[in-house]
């Protein structure tokens, strides 16, 4: 060629070229001589990094080809990755190019041709023959010189060996041979992949065998290894005689959830899991034949080949097939607003879809409407949840998953739904890695769609566990994406799910939805789908426009010429179709889409076809010109008036908006586009284009082929449905790719598995989920997956040799080999560890952290060789540029410019040079937080990858410094991850994290150089005036304030010499915005030693929008070291924002720790005493049922305790038999003469309880009797009880009596101090070790790092329930759980691993008939349910009788578990083998957040583990937050150092208490009586802890003498007490009445304050509600719903609801029991504690509204009787009668019927009659009117003159109706109110006209009483009344009128109506 037409011609293509850049051209390409040597070169395509660069100019990939040579070969298959046979079989295989008589196009050459002409051929060698040096004995033959031969033999190889085709070989070869000794020249050539091949296995040792294997396998030559084993294809088994339901597995592997280790195979030998992934990922082809439809031609062109393949028939459907919407039932048909019928798919379908919970599996065309199967799917899940009464759905019930595979369809999805869906007030959430979902939002969704992995990640959490349980469908869209290289992702959720459901028997009905595809049969096993039923295939007839297909392979070599083909290909594809139909053409990146426009344009100029695409002279013309004046894109301006229109992502929104507009309305004929089109936006047209298929992918750095699914996507916008009766589709792609084309587009291409190459990070994701524990669980676990499917069909593909298949059908050695490896790698890496022998894994915390982010596991290791603890910035990107992820990534020629420029411009500096990878991750990453624009588009395509990796990266990072407590690195990758989340650097202004800030102003902030903690200090005119822009100041301002910024204070206790606790109170000081921060920010807390080096504690903190205002409060615990350092810091992060830190040193500069523990008393190895040492028969008796001998505690104390009468103190660890050691001293007490009285102290209301069960049974005979009782904590019952006890067991009271301290409790750290705080003498202090237990404990601590709270405590009941069936298989257990509720939820837990292990009843061991007696007797549902299984539960809210029937099982042994809220550790009566404490954290709902149990709680449900009659040893599991660990760790072994808490909690009350029994008279008595009290020891001890920075005696008496005064000044406020001369002190009314009722001193103050004289009933009940003692009331999580709904049932409502806070829950629960609604157990019990408290209360009330002289204490005295009986005061007071519901009232009613008086006066008959009872009901009635107060009130004022100011005296008798013969119970029946209480009666004399209460006294009423009432009147006449009141009974009142007295006036006459105060406290 002259250089003139060189010029021409490449003008051609690039356009004008001047002659210096011509001639420069010429030249350059004159030195290029090495296009011959890449014949030898080129090796595996997947290495071939030159298919990757990038010709700068066009943006196109430009392949060099390897024969280039000779271009004018008729026939150019270019051979990439399919099987090389094809080659030899090219000639044969090619020949069909006339249809023959079977009208079958067979595309791709097939072995069968090889194995045909066997018989025929001599030349062909069979496999065997070949050995490694065949060639050249072959060559010796020709060649006898050895040397010469060896030679040309390797010679010979290499050209076999390479990828040349047949001719070029040929070449070669003669070549080598000089032309000469033709047959061995054609029998190598004939058998090339032969001799490769074999030679290759034979001179290969074992490793590289295997590699070697599998690539040949991959090249399709599987025929040779077959031939190589002596044929073994007749072994395998067919493909048709896998039967999909028989389940291979069965036979071994059992299906249960947890496996023994080793129970199944041993591995023989590592496999080659590299080796058996496939490396061309979804282009992988296992068909070696594609059988097109009838009608299909191919043509040859110049440079091209042409496959077209007709349009299948449209099935018909008789219209009588279509369902018709309104088969739906009416609620249903909502969901199809708008549409008639179903289509045909969809009607076929619609039975089982809508009608069974069948999984399904549904095959058809793009365009079948499937997203409508789904829907009605959808609305049969719905239907179970949904009231068919109401019409409402239970929403929290159920989740539905509908994953899809991209965005766009993801986004789709959620609008269709949404608006679909919104009628059943439905909420549809979208979940991909841009839009993340908080936990609240997904609890609140129902209907979630997601990306593969964004689910994957989800359900690999545990945190997550609580909703992903509630999930009842699967939709999986698009599933034959099984075959794509995000396969395995799919595969693991779908394993995960079934697996799941079939081991916990929880159904989760699963849908796949997917193209056509040939083997579905598979795809159906894999999820489980029933043939017969759930299977659905349509082929590509039923698509609603059938689609002729054109495929055109580009046979051109060179790349450039192949360029230009594609192009005039396209050119005249569209010209076919101008001026007929409208088209669109795809292409591959941005700039392509002008360019092949352009290209088209000028074309059809050339060709003067340019008017068929727009008529001159029409109006389309007319409105194309008036458009372009609108356009942005200049290219687009170009095109459009010559109907041609672009469309890609980068456009502008009104850009794209217009064409899509334009092309819709036919104005434009082309459109040219990017596939964002295709998933975006719904365009069809009649004709679609793909116009090159490869696609450049940045995880692989190089160009591939397109994704099927991109391919099926684009092709189904071919075709409108409304216009044409068919679409045409054209594919223009390499020659090579056709067969895949033709293949996938015609249901041809297989779907295989790619798990393997994922197999390993799946793996270590099941184990940190917990799901796998060891080998065979895991090789169970492959048994679930696809790969599974697959590797039974077709077992030569994935490399199972023959080895593997004798005798193994399912396969079950293959998959222990390949876990095996899998583990080996992960354990390499440090990801789990793994025991070889017994197969046991166990995951770390690396493996955790992978598994969460999403991370590979070599990627893992690098950061786990590279991270070190003092690690900057710097090093942390240059890790990060090693990550595994990026390993694909090229630096290309072309990028190194560019790159270069970029290095420069970065802020951290990179080591690396430009040629190297980790450089360029590097600087892209940096790029992209810089925002800096890039310019090639492959760097583009790069940094987005890079930047999408970048976030979980570094998240991962970050928490494995943070794990490993490396505070520099740890913070550093916490703020790179914020700066890459924020596109921002570190020293940028915070500013620019919120968005929508003008960028002038961001501009102007940062050229400032004003700190940024300054800002918040400005107001907005001077944030103005700095920045300079005025304007902007009030905007910045408030952003300032919208920045999360939070004051820290920090107060600090020591607990031990190495422990502390510090009490974090965090306030959140900025304004909460819900548009900037959402619904929650969160935060860690992080403690740092003093150089900030050391992590000692790390923790997340959640501010929540509701609670953006308040403060929250952090407890911490962290190690102290000796020598103390000067300080520590605690740094609170913000997990989003740049620069939202706070820091807070905490100094030790007056740290003072407390003293060193005394040690512990060592328990002696004693003779155990026998039971006559008691020296007394009567004592002996009573033990000897139950004991023969004291254990070695009781011994060792016994001396001390029954012998002497010291002061005793025992420690001792809880279940050593302390109570015993009490009733030593007991007994001794009575043995004495004069027999006194003995108090027992509990510390709970049910300890006092069971106590008093326990004595009564126990001395209720000895010595005649001992009356044991307790006190109930009213005060006048109580004062009687004291008098006629012998025993009495309270919880903490006041006794006055000189008396003998016996104090038993817990091993202590610190005894001595409480020992000599009691007065026991040295030799009585018995304070033992933790381990000193009368059976040694093996304790377990789990840590768990789970911060959300309901799906910890899920995680934790698998490991429970292993540790049950692992260490007590047969000996009962008791789990500790935090609540009541939670006591059902992991019973449930547990039941369900019992019956994924197929043992459902295990834990039971007796009959079920011999248990179903008992079980009728229990009121609690949900318990039968459990007790069934074996599993009890036991908790407060619990009546006594089914409390009694569970203590029997479970002591009886008939059950094993019992389950137990924390609360009833102190009382719980029954004792097992285990213990396990499931989570130590409770929720406190005043402070919103979960608190730690007290340790002391924690001891006593260890000391549960106890049975040293049955057991040799105990066993206690104590499963915690990681962060709580080590505390554990040690307090179980040292004991509990003991503080004294009276300074915070009691004191107020305690001097009160004393101030009004006259012992406290004045200040120096309240100093001396603080000198006596535990606080005032233990405050030399540990200074600190009481916040004493010194302990000279100066200082503690300083600091005391603050506190008492302190103190007393409260109580002087609050008007208590008076303090006279600045030192006496005596007590107030209002001291007295606290003192009194024993009620705290600021609920007294409120009364005062609050109650006013005319309070009615509504203001009482709010003031008794917010009194001091109801701010215990527990507050439990999420309770606000179930408040809310009784809230709208109760009738009295308040100003402001805030259902979060103690008072006003209390309000609710008060109305509620006036109310007698039906409460859930929890609220039950809660309204129980509060009953118990109210009645003090309201006497409280009674005599403050009393002192005042308010005659509406009266209203309080009502309430009082409401409370009692469940009663409002509108109500009948029949109403207190059992039985009495309301209709009997209301017939009581009709009858005149009143009052409880009237019904006792009714003859018996006519009260039958009325009230038609049976005989029990009728007893109660009798009973409970029988007891109802009858009094008689006689009343007479006493003779006398009566004047002002002088005292008169009413007389009043009472007397109650009592017979004789009765025995007086004065108990009142109150079947609502929950404890015992007597009836008293308040006498009151008042005058309403003036609402004067006169005179007062409370009584109680045996059968009669004289009372006298004195009143004081001023002058004139009064009409008085006498109120006779009791407090328990409605409707049993009197109100009497007194005649009027008149009162003269007096001769002192300034009346005083004030009472004096000691009047009214008389009883």
């Amino acid at each position: 060629m002259k250089d003139f037409d060189k010029k021409k011609e490449v003008e051609g293509i690039l356009g004008g070229i001047a002659n210096e850049s011509f001639s420069t051209l010429v030249n350059l390409s004159k030195k290029i001589t090495d296009y011959g040597a890449e014949d030898e070169t080129m090796v595996d395509p997947d290495l071939e990094k030159k298919d990757a660069e990038i010709d700068d100019e066009m943006g196109v990939a430009v392949v060099f080809d390897e024969e280039e040579q000779d271009e004018e070969e008729e026939e150019g298959y270019e051979i990439r990755d399919e099987s090389d046979e094809e080659e030899d079989a090219e000639q044969e295989a090619e020949a069909p190019e006339t249809l023959e008589g079977d009208d079958e196009l067979v595309v791709g050459g097939t072995s069968s041709t090889r194995q045909g002409r066997t018989q025929t051929d001599k030349d062909i060698v069979s496999p065997h023959a070949i050995d490694g040096f065949w060639v050249q004995r072959q060559i010796s033959e020709v060649y006898p010189d050895p040397v010469t031969a060896a030679d040309k033999a390797s010679s010979v190889l290499s050209i076999l060996a390479s990828e040349s085709n047949l001719r070029d070989c040929e070449n070669q070869l003669m070549e080598l041979f000089d032309y000469q000794s033709f047959h061995v020249t054609t029998k190598f050539l004939k058998n090339r992949d032969v001799i490769v091949w074999c030679t290759k296995l034979m001179r290969s040792d074992a490793e590289e065998r295997v590699n070697i294997e599998v690539a040949m396998r991959e090249k399709g030559l599987g025929w040779i290894l077959r031939e190589l084993a002596g044929d073994r294809k007749t072994k395998t088994r067919g493909a048709d005689d896998m039967d999909v339901d028989e389940k291979p597995a069965a036979q071994t592997v059992p299906k249960t959830a947890t496996l023994a280790p080793g129970s199944t195979v041993q591995p023989k030998k590592m496999v080659d899991l590299e080796g058996m992934a496939f490396s061309q990922g979804g282009h992988l082809m296992s068909n070696k034949k594609c059988k097109l439809p009838d009608g299909s031609f191919k043509r040859a062109k110049k440079g091209y080949e042409e496959i077209h393949v007709p349009a299948p028939k449209r099935a018909n459907n008789a219209p009588s097939d279509l369902v018709p919407i309104t088969d739906l039932p009416p609620w249903a048909q909502e969901g199809f607003k708008g549409i008639k019928n179903l289509n045909r798919v969809q009607s076929k379908l619609y039975p089982t879809a809508f009608g069974t919970d069948e999984p399904l599996l549904l095959c058809a065309p793009t365009g079948a409407g499937k997203t409508n199967v789904a829907m009605l799917t959808i609305l049969n899940e719905l239907h179970k949840y949904r009231n068919d009464e109401t019409g409402d759905f239970d929403l929290d019930a159920f989740k539905i998953v509908y994953v899809a595979p991209m965005k766009a369809l993801v986004q789709e999805m959620v609008g269709n739904f949404s608006s679909r869906l919104g009628v059943f007030g439905i909420k549809v959430g979208e979940l991909t890695g841009d839009s993340q979902m908080t936990k609240q939002q997904i609890a609140e969704t129902q209907i979630i769609v997601t990306t593969p992995e964004k689910w994957d990640v989800i359900t690999r959490k545990s945190t997550d566990t609580s909703y992903t349980n509630l999930v009842r469908l699967i939709i999986i869209d698009e599933i034959h994406l099984l075959h794509d290289e995000r396969g395995p992702v799919l595969e693991s959720i779908v394993a995960r799910t079934v697996r799941r459901m079939e081991q916990t028997g929880e159904y989760v009905r699963l849908v796949g939805l997917s193209a056509t595809l040939p083997n579905y049969q598979d795809v159906a096993t894999f999820l489980r789908v029933d043939p017969d039923k759930g299977l659905f295939f349509f082929d590509a007839s039923s698509r609603p426009c059938p689609l002729q297909q054109q495929f055109i392979g580009v046979t051109e070599k060179k790349a450039i010429k192949r360029y230009q083909v594609m192009n005039e290909v396209c050119y005249e594809k569209v010209l076919d179709q101008a001026g007929k139909n409208q088209t669109l053409v795809f292409v591959h990146s941005r700039k392509e889409t002008a360019k092949t426009a352009k290209f088209i344009r000028d074309m059809a100029i050339d060709k003067e076809t340019i008017t068929q695409f727009v008529k001159p002279e029409g109006a389309t013309r007319e409105i194309l010109l008036e458009e372009a004046n609108n356009v942005k894109d200049p290219n687009l301006k170009d095109l459009i008036q010559f109907g041609f229109g672009i469309h890609h992502a980068g456009m502008t929104r009104e850009d794209r908006g217009l064409v899509e507009e334009l092309f819709a309305d036919g104005h434009l004929q082309v459109l040219v586009c990017t596939a964002t089109l295709a998933w975006g936006v719904n365009l069809p047209a009649h004709t679609v284009i793909i116009k090159g298929t490869q696609i450049y992918n940045p995880e692989k750095g190089r160009w591939v082929e397109l994704s099927s699914q991109d391919v099926l996507q684009m092709l189904g916008r071919a075709g409108r449905p409304q216009y044409d009766t068919f679409g045409e589709g054209i594919i223009i792609t390499n020659h090579s790719e056709l067969q895949y084309y033709l293949s996938l587009l015609n249901q041809q291409l297989p779907i295989e598995s790619q798990f393997v190459s994922k197999l390993a990070d799946n793996l270590n994701a099941e184990i940190v989920l917990g799901t796998i524990r060891n080998r065979d669980e895991a090789v169970q676990w492959l048994g679930y997956t696809y790969l599974y499917v697959r590797m039974l069909k077709d077992p030569a593909l994935y490399s199972i040799g023959v080895d593997y298949q004798e005798d193994d059908p399912s396969l079950i050695q293959k998959r222990a080999d390949i876990v095996h490896t899998a583990a080996a790698l992960l354990e390499k890496c440090h990801l789990v560890k793994y025991e070889r022998v017994s197969g046991r894994f166990q995951s770390t915390e690396l493996g955790r952290i992978a598994s969460y982010y999403y991370v590979t596991y070599n990627s893992m290791s690098v950061y786990n060789q590279h991270l070190r603890p003092t690690m900057s910035m710097l090093e942390l990107f240059r890790v990060f540029a090693l990550s595994n992820e990026f390993k694909l990534i090229p630096v290309r020629q072309d990028e190194k410019l560019e790159l270069g420029k970029l290095l420069e411009r970065v802020p951290i500096p990179v080591k690396e040079s430009v040629e190297e990878p980790a450089a360029k991750v590097n600087v892209l990453l940096q790029a992209y937080i810089s925002q800096l624009k890039l310019e090639g588009f492959a760097l583009v395509a790069d940094m987005v990858y890079i930047q999408q990796s970048a976030g979980r990266i570094i998240r991962a990072m970050f928490e494995i410094c943070l794990k490993r407590g490396w505070s520099v690195p740890a913070k550093a990758a916490l703020d790179l991850s914020k700066m890459i989340e924020r596109k921002m650097w570190g020293s940028m202004t915070p500013l620019r994290q919120f968005k929508g800030l003008q960028k002038d102003v961001v501009r102007k902030a940062e050229s400032k150089q004003f700190p940024w903690y300054r800002y918040f200090d400005l107001s907005p005119p001077e944030i103005g005036e700095l920045i300079g822009v005025q304007g902007a100041g009030k905007l910045v301002h408030r952003l300032v304030h919208n920045f999360p910024k939070l004051q820290l204070q920090a107060q600090v206790q020591p607990i031990t010499r190495s422990l502390l606790k510090i009490d974090l109170t965090i306030i959140p000081d900025f304004r909460w915005d819900e548009k900037i921060h959402g619904g929650a920010e969160s935060f860690w807390i992080i403690v740092e030693d003093v150089d900030g080096e050391i992590i000692l504690f790390h923790d997340t903190f959640i501010l929540r929008q509701r609670y953006a205002e308040d403060e929250h409060n952090v407890t911490i615990t962290v190690p102290m070291f000796e020598p103390v350092p000067p300080n520590y810091y605690i740094s609170v992060i913000s997990d989003r924002w740049l620069h939202a830190e706070t820091r807070l040193p905490i100094s030790f500069k007056h740290l003072i720790l407390p003293e060193k523990f005394p040690a512990p008393t060592p328990l002696l190895d004693l003779q155990p005493l026998p039971l006559s040492a008691l020296h007394n028969k009567e004592y002996e008796s009573i033990y000897s049922s139950t004991l023969q001998t004291f254990n070695k505690i009781q011994t060792q104390v016994f001396q001390a305790l029954y012998t002497t009468d010291d002061n005793v103190f025992v420690g001792a660890p809880t279940g050593s038999g302390k109570t015993i050691c009490a009733e030593f001293a007991l007994l001794r007490l009575w043995s004495k003469r004069d027999q006194p009285r003995a108090v027992c102290i509990e510390p709970h209301q049910d300890m006092v309880d069971l106590r008093v069960t326990e004595w009564r049974a126990k001395f209720g005979k000895l010595q005649g009797g001992k009356e044991i009782v307790s006190l109930t904590g009213e005060t006048s019952a109580d004062l009687r009880l004291l008098e006629k006890g012998d025993l009495i067991v309270c919880t903490p009271g006041q006794t006055e009596l000189k008396t003998r301290i016996v104090a038993c409790g817990v091993s202590l750290a610190n005894a001595r101090d409480l020992s000599e705080w009691i007065g026991a003498p040295s030799h009585a202090i018995f304070n033992f070790p933790p381990s000193a237990r009368p059976l040694d404990m093996d304790i377990h601590l789990q840590s768990f790092s789970i911060p959300h709270f309901p799906s910890l405590m899920i995680a934790m009941a698998k490991p429970a329930y292993l540790a049950i069936v692992e260490h007590s298989p047969t000996k009962p257990v008791i789990i500790f759980v935090p609540s009541r509720r939670q006591c059902r939820l992991t019973a449930d837990d547990i039941i369900t691993h019992c019956g994924a292990d197929d043992d459902s009843k295990r834990f039971l061991n007796i009959e079920e008939e011999d248990l179903q007696p008992h079980l009728d007797h229990i009121n609690d549902k949900g318990l039968v349910e459990t007790l069934k299984h074996g599993i009890g539960y036991f908790h407060e809210a619990l009546d006594k009788q089914d409390k009694r029937i569970v203590e029997r099982l479970f002591q009886s042994g008939a059950i094993q578990v019992l389950i137990a809220s924390k609360d009833i550790a102190w009382s719980l009566p029954v004792a097992s083998y285990m213990v396990i404490i499931m989570g130590v954290q409770q929720y406190e709902g005043k402070e919103h957040r979960y608190i730690d149990y007290p340790v002391m709680d924690v001891l006593q449900m260890m000391g549960r583990a106890c049975r040293p009659s049955e057991d040799e040893r105990s066993r206690c599991i104590l499963m915690c937050q990681q962060t709580r660990k080590d505390f554990y760790k040690k307090f179980l072994a040292e004991g509990l150092p003991m503080e004294s808490h009276l300074p915070t909690d009691m004191l107020h009350d305690y001097f009160l208490a004393e101030i009004a029994v006259k012992t406290i008279e004045n200040k120096q008595d309240a100093m001396d009586i603080l000198t006596w009290t535990y606080f005032y020891r233990r405050m030399t001890q540990n200074p600190n802890y009481y916040n004493l920075h010194n302990v000279s005696h100066q200082h503690l008496s300083d600091h005391l003498s603050e506190l008492v005064e302190n103190t007393l000044n409260d109580l002087v406020n609050s008007k208590c007490i008076t303090i006279e001369d600045e030192m006496d002190v005596s007590p107030l009314n209002l001291g007295m009445i606290a003192a009194y009722y024993n009620i705290s001193y600021v609920t007294v103050e409120v009364y005062t304050l609050s109650l006013k004289e005319r309070t009615k009933l509504k203001g009482l009940l709010e003031v008794v509600s917010s009194s001091a003692e109801f701010e215990s009331i527990p507050i439990r999580r999420h309770e606000d719903v179930l408040l809310r709904r009784i809230y709208d049932r109760v009738p009295v409502k308040l100003d402001r609801a805030d259902f979060e806070a103690p008072h006003f829950k209390t309000f609710l629960l008060l109305q509620a029991h006036f109310s007698r609604l039906q409460l859930p157990p929890d609220l039950a019990a809660d309204q129980v504690l509060v009953l118990e408290k109210v009645l003090n209360l309201l006497s409280a009330c009674v005599d403050v509204m009393s002192s005042n002289a308010w005659l509406n204490a009266l209203g309080a005295m009502d309430l009082s009787q409401m409370c009692v009986q469940a009663c409002w005061d509108s109500d009948s007071p029949l109403k207190q009668i059992p039985h009495f519901e309301p209709d009997v009232i209301k017939r009581c009613k009709e009858a005149k019927i009143e009052s409880v008086y009237d019904i006792m006066e009714m003859e018996d008959e006519q009260r039958n009659e009325l009230l038609q009872m049976d005989a029990r009901q009728m007893r109660d009635v009798a009973t409970f009117v029988n007891s109802y107060p009858t009094l008689d009130v006689t009343h007479e004022l006493v003779k006398g003159d009566y004047t002002a100011g002088a005292p008169i005296i009413l007389q009043v008798a009472l007397s109650r109706d009592v017979d004789e013969d009765d025995e007086d119970d004065q108990n009142v029946i109150a079947p609502f109110y929950p404890s015992k209480k007597m009836a008293n009666w308040w006498l009151v004399v008042g005058e309403p006209s003036t609402r004067q209460l006169l005179s007062i006294k409370r009584v109680t009423v045996n059968k009669n009483l004289a009372v006298k009432l004195e009143i004081t009147l001023p002058k004139g006449t009064h009409d008085l009344k006498l109120y006779v009141i009791c407090d328990s009974y409605i409707g049993a009142d009197h109100d009497i009128n007194l005649e009027p007295i008149d009162v003269a006036e007096g001769e002192d006459s300034d009346s005083d109506e004030e009472m004096e105060s000691g009047d009214e406290m008389e009883e």
